[in-house]
């Protein structure tokens, strides 16, 4: 065995390759640094494979890979035996070395075939891209599915927060309200006709005067009717909100409907109004309508006034933080303008803050579901997102938003006057 390693490795009866290039200078380095950039290269190849391989874990036949980079040494060390031989004729080794760099290459060979059409099977570039569109699609469908059931359930929730209020409330206000009448009737004729008895006996008994003094009776034929007034206005704000409690939440609603759309803003302002009183770190909100002269518009009163409530709100939020962090020297008076009018089928209503407004930025994002630019638990970023889909997908309309830095924002819906059931929807408004 080890002579016939000896053998292998003897040069004994071989001519050195240099002598085949008579051993000219010029010539000799022309293959040596010839063969030397080849080998480097090579040899380059494989660490390059290596690196790609182990750092793309899900790459498939990556063990090709593994095959390619033994075929690319083998082929390196033939031209380093190239070099090799120019000074000792171990042709043998050589021989070896090519041997072995043809079996690998022929193990490449024969295990590229059947890899070809595997490799052809995978999605091309635009097939992937088209793949990576239609998911993209389907998250979306997806988060409007859920926005849509978010929405199904609030409106749900808001439904029976009503129908509660309708039967624990309003019933037993109106009995107390219908009953206030009649007893502002009777405590004014007990008062007539203790009077009538006053002035029939102005000199009572020693007894009756004790009890006038004791009683207060003349605090009593004050205070008495007002108190009543002030009952009778009480229940009548019950009364007020639990109406609009109803107008705002069109309880009954299954199908698109005539509605008088001031009646769904004033509905929605009455639910707010506690929002917009002044407190003590912040005056009033003043709210500035201008309504126009509006037809009755085939919609779905309750979803259109969530989207009046989401809008008015943010409104809200805006001006109590303007507020709060204004440093203006002159006082700032945080305001609200709501204008309604028709123009060419279309039904505009406008609703305006005069707060600090949006960026542009903020502005390009604020319909995207789950935005939000509120801390953590005070906004889910759902609010105008919901707002946009139903007055686009549910009614076929527009929901604009316009901001200036310092001169507040301005949102602005359309929505077509005929119903889209009965007919073709009205050109694009520009």
């Amino acid at each position: 065995m080890l002579e016939a390693l000896q053998s292998f490795l003897n040069p004994q009866g071989f001519v050195a390759h240099g002598h085949c290039y008579l051993w000219q200078p010029e010539l000799v380095w022309l293959h040596v640094i010839s063969d030397g950039a080849i080998a480097l290269a090579y040899f380059s190849i494989p660490v390059t494979l290596v690196y790609f391989v182990s750092k793309s874990k899900d790459i498939p036949f990556n063990w090709i890979f593994w095959l390619f980079g033994a075929f690319i040494i083998a082929c390196g060390a033939g031209h380093i035996m190239d070099i090799w031989t120019i000074w000792h004729p171990t042709y043998w080794v050589a021989g070896a070395i090519k041997a072995c760099t043809a079996l690998i290459s022929v193990i490449t060979a024969l295990e590229l075939i059947p890899l070809v059409p595997k490799v052809l099977a995978l999605p091309s570039p635009a097939q992937l891209e088209a793949a990576n569109q239609e998911l993209e699609r389907t998250v979306s469908q997806l988060q409007q599915a859920q926005l849509q059931l978010i929405q199904t359930e609030k409106m749900s929730g808001l439904g029976q927060l009503v129908a509660g209020v309708a039967h624990e409330i309003n019933n037993p206000v109106n009995f107390i309200h219908g009953n206030l009448i009649h007893t502002t009737e009777y405590t004014h004729e007990l008062l007539r006709l203790l009077q009538t008895y006053q002035e029939a006996y102005p000199q009572p008994t020693a007894n009756v005067q004790s009890a006038i003094a004791s009683s207060d009776l003349e605090f009593l034929n004050e205070d008495l009717p007002k108190m009543l007034s002030s009952m009778k206005v009480g229940t009548d704000r019950i009364r007020q909100l639990v109406q609009s409690l109803r107008t705002f939440a069109q309880l009954d609603e299954t199908q698109k409907k005539p509605v008088n759309i001031h009646e769904g803003i004033d509905s929605t302002l009455m639910l707010l109004q506690s929002h917009l009183k002044s407190k003590s770190d912040r005056p009033g909100i003043q709210v500035v309508k201008a309504y126009g002269d509006l037809p009755l518009v085939e919609c779905y009163g309750g979803q259109l006034n969530q989207v009046f409530m989401n809008l008015l709100s943010n409104a809200i939020d805006a001006l109590v933080a303007e507020t709060k962090f204004s440093q203006t020297v002159e006082p700032f008076l945080p305001t609200i303008r709501i204008q309604t009018r028709q123009e060419t089928g279309w039904l505009l209503i406008e609703i305006a803050d005069n707060g600090t407004g949006i960026s542009e930025p903020v502005r390009q994002h604020i319909f995207d579901p789950f935005f939000t630019t509120k801390a953590v638990g005070k906004g889910t970023g759902l609010g105008l997102s919901i707002s946009h889909q139903i007055v686009v997908e549910k009614h076929g309309g527009h929901l604009h938003c316009a901001s200036t830095a310092g001169q507040g924002t301005t949102f602005q819906i359309k929505i077509p006057v005929q119903s889209l059931e009965c007919g073709v929807s009205p050109a694009v408004f520009a």
